[in-house]
C-alpha cells in the first residue's frame, strides 16, 4: 500500500472517531424509542442500519463520502445489544450493589436509556488500517453499577467494561497481580478460575479499598484468594513486584486513552524488571491506535518535508502493533 493510501485511511479513521465522540458527548440520547419506531416502522430488524444511517447522515453532508463512511465504518460499528447476555454475568448476579459513599468515592447505579449510544468494546482493526470504534445500544432501559470519584464516573460494570475485560480475564493464570481496583470486576472474575491461585490487587486510594472491603469483597466466592496492597502502581512495579514472581499482571489504572497513553508507556518501561510475568493492559488496542496515529502522521510530515528515509515496507513495519508494543519501551 502506498503512503498516500494509508494517509487517506488514517484521515477517515480520525473523522469517524471525531463523529463518534461528538455524538456520544452531545447527542447520545438523540434517538428515542419514538424516533426509532418512526424510522423503522416498528420493525426491529432494521434498527441497527437505521441507527448507523441516522448518525452518518447527521454529520456528513457529502453524499459520496457518507456512502463510503457508512459502508466502511458506521455499519460495521453499530450493534443492537440484548441485555440478557450481561444480566447473566457472574459479577452482576452475585455482587449486590447498594448506594454507598466513602470519602470522594460513591458506589451507585447509572442507566442507559432506550437507544442511547455508548462505546460497547475496544476498536475493531482491519488489515487495510481501518480502525472502527464499536457503538452499541439497547432497545430498553438498562442499569449498571458504577463507582464515582467526586461525582465523575471512574469505573462501571457496563458492556464496554465487560467486553474489554474478556481477553485479560481469559488469560489470567497462576499468581496474578492487578493494578487498579475499581469495583473489583477483574479480581472477581479472575478469582473464579481454578487456574488462578491468587489475585493481588495494587490500589493507592485508601477509600476505594475501604469501599471494596466493606461492600464488595464479602460477596466473593473465595475471598481468601484476594490480597489487597495499598501502594502506588509504579513504585510497586519498580521496587517490589520482581521479588513476588507473579505469573500474570493486568494493568488498569487509567480512565480512557486521554490519560492512558502516558501511563501505559510508563508501565511498559518497567516490564523488564519482572521477566517471568506476562503483562496485559486494559484497552490496549485503543491506546496503540492513538500511538500509531501519532507515529504515522509524524512519518508523513517528514516525508512531505523530504526528510523521510524509510521505505513503505519499513513504514508499515512501524505501524504493526507488535512493533509498537516494543517501541514504546524506548520512548
Amino acid at each position: 500500500m502506498e503512503l498516500e493510501q494509508i494517509k487517506n485511511i488514517m484521515d477517515k479513521n480520525e473523522l469517524f472517531v471525531r463523529i463518534c465522540a461528538k455524538y456520544l458527548n452531545e447527542y447520545e440520547r438523540l434517538i428515542t424509542d419514538e424516533l426509532m419506531r418512526e424510522i423503522t416502522g416498528g420493525d426491529a430488524r432494521f434498527e441497527e442500519n437505521a441507527f448507523a444511517h441516522f448518525i452518518s447522515s447527521a454529520f456528513l453532508d457529502n453524499d459520496e463520502l457518507e456512502a463510503r463512511m457508512l459502508k466502511e465504518y458506521f455499519i460495521p460499528s453499530v450493534k443492537k445489544i440484548s441485555p440478557d447476555e450481561y444480566k447473566a454475568n457472574p459479577y452482576i448476579n452475585n455482587i449486590p450493589i447498594t448506594d454507598q459513599k466513602i470519602g470522594a468515592w460513591t458506589l451507585s447505579y447509572q442507566k442507559y436509556a432506550p437507544y442511547e449510544a455508548f462505546v460497547r468494546d475496544d476498536f475493531t482493526l482491519f488489515d487495510d488500517y481501518r480502525e472502527v470504534c464499536n457503538l452499541g445500544f439497547f432497545s430498553e432501559e438498562y442499569s449498571f453499577p458504577t463507582v464515582f470519584e467526586n461525582g465523575v464516573e471512574w469505573m462501571a460494570i457496563k458492556p464496554n467494561e465487560i467486553e474489554t475485560m474478556k481477553s485479560p480475564i481469559e488469560g489470567a493464570n497462576g499468581r496474578v497481580v492487578t493494578f487498579g481496583l475499581g469495583m473489583g470486576y477483574f479480581a472477581y472474575m479472575s478469582h473464579l478460575k481454578s487456574s488462578v491461585s491468587s489475585v493481588t490487587v495494587i490500589e493507592r486510594d485508601k477509600s476505594v479499598i475501604e469501599l471494596f472491603k466493606a461492600h464488595i469483597l464479602p460477596h466473593f466466592d473465595n475471598p481468601e484468594k484476594i490480597k489487597i496492597i495499598e501502594a502506588d502502581a509504579f513504585e510497586y512495579a519498580e521496587n517490589v513486584m520482581s521479588r513476588e514472581d507473579y505469573d500474570y499482571a493486568f494493568v488498569d489504572i487509567w480512565h480512557d486513552t486521554a490519560d492512558g497513553v502516558e501511563l501505559y508507556i510508563k508501565m511498559k518501561k518497567l516490564e523488564h524488571l519482572s521477566k517471568n510475568t506476562h503483562f496485559e493492559y486494559w484497552i490496549e488496542r485503543s491506546i496503540l491506535v492513538s500511538i500509531r496515529k501519532s507515529i504515522f502522521y509524524a512519518i508523513y510530515e517528514s516525508e512531505k518535508r523530504g526528510q523521510n528515509k524509510l521505505t513503505i515496507e519499513e513504514i508499515e513495519k512501524r505501524l504493526e502493533f507488535d512493533y509498537l508494543k516494543e517501541f514504546v519501551k524506548f520512548l
